[in-house]
């Protein structure tokens, strides 16, 4: 299935990325944290820009992008994913093609090293989007892509989570990175502020737009449960006719709203720009059902929007030939 093919204005090609909405207090981080997050999402916008630069593709781009930010421990995707109320790992993915419409997703995998790899073999293999558990991790297998025993997404930061969350008897947790092992200060982190998922959007030479998300869930989390990420539409959407999106944030809330889709339909049915469309989304749709979290989006004339409405959100773009820029706090 294709877009329907539009004349292009000719656009740089730029990647946006975000490592999860909700950060360390602007208050409790330290000046050696902050630089870790940043440095990390430098090196990985670099990585996706140069990929972009050498004429690479939107879904390239994004797809080295996420795999790097599941690699780094820092983030709540991959390696350095959080638990589950079981002490187990159920890790999420999805990446969609704007120029095909084409999307591959897996939900609930434990054993996939990198699991958007594995939703791009999804995607890919072209007979389904969304595959789940085994399913996944068997197709995975077939397309020859590296397994783990589980213990490799284990951190001792996210085991420490865990435990306090137990502790506190608070329930779910939101989470996206190591920050709170990280800290001296005591209780560094507002727990419920905190929304674990990592992602990448991008615009190529070519005029094409693609989205990838990846998250390891929520700390204490009933297993079984899927958040919005691989949820084609709700956390991951791209459309080469308006914007490619991927968001972060308390999955339920994004799921209701079916957030990422509902900025390119506001682009596509209502006219609305690119911030017009993701301001509504992040500021008054979520809000109004106590949705907390924001996105990262790219449209087809090259224009980037990283709202967030909690207190920060790790984040940064880079366009080719100029400068990666990354962001904390507003």
């Amino acid at each position: 299935m294709s877009a329907p093919s539009t004349s292009l204005p000719a656009a740089t090609p730029v990647i946006a990325i975000h490592g999860g909405a909700g950060t360390l207090s602007r208050a409790s981080i330290r000046p050696e944290q902050a630089e870790a997050y940043l440095a990390s999402l430098r090196e990985i916008l670099q990585a996706g820009q140069a990929v972009l630069a050498a004429g690479g593709s939107a879904v390239d781009a994004v797809c080295l992008a996420v795999q790097m930010l599941e690699d780094c421990p820092l983030f709540n995707a991959g390696h350095g994913s959080v638990f589950t109320a079981a002490e187990t790992h159920e890790l999420d993915a999805a990446v969609m093609d704007g120029h095909r419409l084409a999307a591959g997703a897996v939900a609930g995998v434990s054993r996939i090293r990198n699991p958007i790899a594995a939703a791009r073999a999804v995607m890919a293999h072209g007979q389904h989007v969304l595959m789940a558990g085994a399913g996944a991790e068997a197709l995975a297998r077939e397309a020859g892509l590296a397994e783990v025993d589980p213990r490799y997404f284990s951190t001792d930061t996210r085991r420490a989570q865990l435990h306090a969350a137990r502790a506190r008897a608070a329930g779910a947790v939101l989470d996206h990175d190591g920050a709170a092992a990280l800290a001296t200060a005591p209780a560094p982190l507002d727990e419920a502020r905190k929304m674990g998922t990592v992602g990448a959007v991008a615009l190529d030479a070519h005029g094409h737009l693609a989205a990838a998300t990846s998250t390891g869930g929520m700390t204490n989390k009933r297993p079984g449960r899927v958040g919005d990420s691989p949820l084609i539409g709700s956390g991951t959407y791209a459309d080469d006719r308006t914007a490619a999106v991927s968001c972060t944030g308390h999955g339920e809330a994004f799921i209701r709203v079916s957030a990422a889709h509902d900025v390119c339909a506001r682009m596509a049915y209502g006219g609305a720009s690119l911030e017009a469309a993701t301001q509504a989304v992040v500021h008054t749709a979520l809000p109004a059902i106590a949705g907390t979290g924001g996105l990262i989006a790219v449209d087809r004339h090259g224009n980037v929007c990283l709202p967030f409405n909690t207190e920060g959100m790790y984040r940064g773009h880079a366009r080719v030939g100029e400068d990666a820029h990354a962001f904390i706090f507003r």
